[in-house]
Parts: C-alpha cells; sequence; structure tokens
C-alpha cells in the first residue's frame, strides 16, 4: 500500500539521525503505541520530511503526521482513532482506510464508495449511501476535525481537472455538512491532475486517481482531553 510505503520511508529518515531510538518498539507496537512513540519523537519535523520529499503526492499524510501531540497524550488520541477507524471500515467496506500516527487516511475512488460520473460532480446514488454512513460515524466521533482532498485523472486540460477536482471535493464536503456535521469541522483543498496515484496510461489507473481523500485528525478538543486525562 502506498501510504504505508511512504510511512517507512518517513520512519527511515528518521532512524538514520538517530532520532528514533526503539525502532524495535515501533515496528511490534500496535496502533495506539504507534501514535504515541511517533509523536514523542517530534511529530512538526516528521511530519516536514515526509511533506518535503513525498507529500506532493500525499497532503493529507503529511497533514496527519505532521500535527501530532506525541507522548502518553498521543496515545490516548490514537486509541480513540483506532476505534473511529475500525467503525469506517466496518460501515464502509469498499474504502482505503489507513491509520497514520494519531489520525486516519481514508480514499474514496469508483472503486470503493464514492465516485462522480464523467465530467460531473453532484453526490448521488451509491455515493450519498456511503456518505450518511460516514457522518453518522462523524456524529459518533465528534471531536475530529476532517481534511478533504479532491484530485481527477490526466484527462482533459490541467485548468479543467483543478476546477473539476474543486467542485467534488466541495461537493462531498456539503453534502456532509448538509447531513449536520458542523462545517467547522471540514477543510476542504483539491488537486486537480497533480498527484496521481496510479498510472494514468491506463484505465485502472485513471479510475484511483479520480479519488476523494480525508485526513481525519484531532480536534484541539481532543488534544486538550487527551492531555487532561494522561496527566501524572
Amino acid at each position: 500500500m502506498l501510504t504505508n510505503r511512504i510511512i517507512r520511508q518517513g520512519l527511515a529518515v528518521f532512524m538514520a539521525v538517530g532520532l528514533l531510538g526503539g525502532c524495535s518498539a515501533i515496528q511490534n507496537a500496535n496502533k495506539k503505541q504507534k501514535g504515541a512513540v511517533i509523536g514523542a519523537t517530534g511529530g512538526a519535523v516528521i511530519g516536514g520530511v515526509i511533506g518535503n520529499n513525498v507529500g506532493k503526492g500525499n497532503t493529507v499524510l503529511g497533514a496527519i503526521i505532521g500535527g501530532v501531540v506525541g507522548g502518553v497524550a498521543g496515545g490516548y488520541i490514537g486509541d480513540r482513532m483506532d476505534r473511529q477507524a475500525e467503525r469506517i471500515e466496518e460501515e464502509i467496506p469498499g474504502a482505503e482506510v489507513t491509520r497514520v500516527g494519531e489520525g486516519i487516511n481514508v480514499t474514496f475512488n469508483e472503486e470503493a464508495g464514492v465516485y462522480f460520473d464523467t465530467n460531473k460532480s453532484n453526490v448521488k446514488g451509491t455515493s450519498a449511501e456511503t456518505l450518511n454512513r460516514l457522518a453518522e460515524i462523524f456524529r459518533e466521533y465528534p471531536k475530529s476535525v476532517i481534511l478533504i482532498e479532491g484530485h481527477t485523472d490526466s484527462a482533459g486540460s490541467e485548468e479543467y481537472n483543478m476546477t473539476l477536482s474543486q467542485q467534488r471535493a466541495e461537493s462531498v464536503t456539503n453534502y456532509l455538512i448538509g447531513q449536520g456535521i458542523g462545517a467547522e469541522r471540514f477543510t476542504t483543498k483539491w488537486y486537480g491532475e497533480s498527484q496521481p496515484k496510479a498510472d494514468n496510461a491506463t484505465a485502472a489507473g485513471k479510475a484511483k486517481n479520480r479519488r476523494v481523500e480525508l485526513g481525519i485528525i484531532a480536534s484541539e478538543a481532543l488534544k486538550e482531553e487527551a492531555r487532561q486525562n494522561t496527566k501524572g
């Protein structure tokens, strides 16, 4: 999986400069422990390293890792993100769900629950059902904030694809807001064809590139809750 490979690259950079002392502990840790270990070593720095080197291919990942709290509080957040990720996997089997540090990366494409008709950006049918289930999970976990990114394949002009990716990302955001999720929880971005995950030379690759990605991270309220509950 691409996301896991990027994480390994980022961790390798840290081990090379001696910033991740207990590397064997990280490899054998569960998801919650990984959140604590990665965060304790300086999440903002690892976010910068990954962002500078591979962030152009996955800005969601950079946002997740760059915003970690770390330490025991990071483990507290990681535990809650474990539960939320499990709920997404249970309710939306087609979604590509990856736990990263103290957050969650979710990718939807034509094979994974949220898709759009050619040159269209309106949410309907199966996509609406998927987003309805996702909205219910967001209501269950109100102390998370969500980054939504829109991407396209390379068919058409760069300008057209940038606009289309914006329309699709905003369409998903607005749909979720319409389901009662607070607008203040969302940040929406779009990148057109500039961040492919697969080869645009093939039909299968193009299908993977026509996607919406979500980054789910702790709100300031959850971070404060984590700090208060892990004192001492």
